[in-house]
């Protein structure tokens, strides 16, 4: 087969696809514009007035999971190297199953607006502060400016002749200015939309690559250069997913994305009621088993359909382009852009939760609803701007940029450690929560650089577990040093586990949120054992 190249994939963009992408666009903004007419105060803005049903949580949940990166890099990494890499999504139901059961209770019962908040209603402000300003640094450096810039190359891929600064720019603004109108609200709804483009178009892929290997998963297994690539276990050895990291990295990561992430929690906390925050929790658990099946197994199936690609980013924009109809390519352009105004809205619209609820509003304050509505608008529309001029710089970086999302590991293991012990046992008190974060921090910082100066052996998905049990070490030896005197009401904010299930609300059978849990926990482990 003939190399496809940037100028193929961009002749592929029927007149019936930029309809399609025209429409996509006309309801977001119609979205964007009904919603921000209702949006009248600061809770509407960030919480959307806490009225949001179990369905739209758990399909904004996925949607604002799944970025550019997402489909770019599953159905890339699939391609050349295997489906290990899909544990970080389908492995989400785990933490999510600790959000509905642990977390949401907590957080309900706190009536928290941002997740930090709850650190301070557990600790002090300090623990609160700190929290909150590296959440903000990250999510606008990293998630927003770094969706931005891959969204920026994949589009680019499509129309080569846009620069990749001006697609920054589109982006960033027609995804700021609803979000700064509209809110979480508007987020969400958008999501819901966003999260079915992306299912329709991603499975019609996938079936029409499923029909090119005659509807035969043993013609998808010879055709893998290696057998091993259809396996989850990969070795010690391996410089993607080795087995220990599959059991102390990717829960450890998914614990701090899906359970202490701002961005992705505050759809929990707009939850109308307990019951609704956590079925939303698990719907979202269910659905991120769906990757494995729509994004991850298509790029192993590529192989066959479109060999030899120089680069593995590629294989989304060929696939799109070369087995796609006309029409349907317009479908999965719009759920790839929906991916990246997902990400971009959700991580603008929590930043700016974070900046006024943690920094502006002072103390225990009651804020006029107005007031706090225009602040946030303001600082949307500011961290939008950051985001937008950060975003076009990160092309100097390199590989540099690949380390910057293993930077993770650095800021992970202590969140877990803190929320984990936090929530379950008193004895903990501020100041061990403190030196966990600065401790923890600190040393996970020196093993990162060592790692990439090759001193230190260790893969970072393994580095995750063991400074989980560092950072514990120092939370505990701290906090039971420390002479200070305690808190005396902890109430609401340590679990029990008469917190768990609203018995009046929890119903029977499969709208039990326990009786979903199983199933989903049973559907992991099934996944787990199919593709061992």
């Amino acid at each position: 087969m003939e190399e496809t190249t940037v100028q193929d994939v961009s002749q592929a963009i029927t007149t019936l696809d930029l309809v399609v992408l025209a429409l996509y666009f006309l309801v977001v903004i119609a979205i964007g514009v009904w919603v921000a007419r209702r949006t009248k105060s600061g809770e509407d803005l960030f919480l959307a007035g806490r009225a949001l049903t179990w369905g739209v949580v758990g399909f904004s949940l996925f949607a604002s999971n799944i970025s550019s990166t997402t489909l770019i890099g599953l159905t890339g990494a699939a391609y050349a190297t295997g489906i290990a890499t899909s544990a970080y999504e389908w492995m989400s139901g785990l933490p999510l199953i600790v959000l509905a059961f642990v977390f949401v209770p907590l957080f309900f019962r706190s009536r928290i607006t941002t997740i930090p908040e709850y650190l301070e209603r557990r600790f002090d402000r300090a623990t609160r502060l700190y929290f909150s300003g590296v959440t903000i640094l990250l999510t606008i450096i990293v998630d927003t400016a770094g969706g931005l810039y891959a969204g920026a190359v994949v589009t680019q891929s499509f129309f080569p002749d846009i620069p990749i600064w001006v697609t920054c720019v589109g982006i960033g603004l027609f995804a700021g200015l609803y979000t700064a109108g509209g809110g979480l609200r508007a987020v969400v709804y958008t999501d819901v939309m966003q999260a079915v483009v992306l299912i329709v178009g991603t499975t019609a892929m996938t079936l029409i690559l499923f029909a090119e290997l005659g509807w035969s998963w043993s013609n998808v297994v010879e055709q893998m250069p290696d057998p091993e690539q259809l396996s989850i276990v990969q070795p010690m050895s391996d410089e993607i997913l080795p087995w220990p990291g599959l059991i102390l990295g990717v829960p450890v990561l998914g614990f701090w994305y899906w359970v202490t992430n701002q961005y992705i929690v505050q759809r929990v906390l707009g939850a109308r009621s307990l019951k609704d925050a956590q079925q939303g929790a698990i719907l979202g658990g269910f659905l991120k088993i769906l990757p494995m099946f729509i994004m991850v197994l298509p790029g192993a199936m590529a192989i066959s359909i479109v060999p030899d690609l120089p680069n593995q980013d590629m294989v989304f924009p060929t696939l799109t382009s070369t087995v796609l109809p006309a029409g349907l390519t317009g479908v999965v352009l719009a759920g790839l852009i929906a991916a990246i105004m997902s990400s971009v809205d959700s991580t603008l619209n929590s930043s700016s939760t974070l900046v006024v609820h943690d920094f502006i509003k002072k103390d225990r304050e009651e804020m006029d609803p107005t007031r706090a509505r225009n602040y946030g608008r303001v600082t949307t529309l500011i961290l939008m701007g950051v985001a937008i001029l950060w975003a076009p710089f990160i092309t100097n970086f390199g590989g540099l940029w690949q380390y910057l999302q293993q930077a993770f590991s650095i800021l992970v293991p202590p969140v877990m450690a803190i929320f984990i012990l936090g929530a379950l046992w008193s004895r903990v008190t501020a100041k061990g929560a403190m030196a966990a974060f600065i401790g923890g921090h600190a040393i996970g910082l020196v093993l990162f650089v060592l790692t990439q100066m090759g001193v230190w052996p260790l893969h970072f998905t393994i580095n995750i577990g063991l400074m989980v049990f560092v950072s514990v070490a120092i939370l505990v030896g701290v906090s039971l040093m420390d002479t200070a005197p305690r808190r005396e009401d902890l109430s609401g904010v340590i679990w029990r586990p008469s917190m768990a299930i609203d018995r009046e609300a929890s119903g029977g059978g499969l709208t039990d949120v326990r009786v979903l849990a199983a199933i989903l926990g049973a559907a992991m482990l099934a996944i787990l054992v199919i593709f061992w």
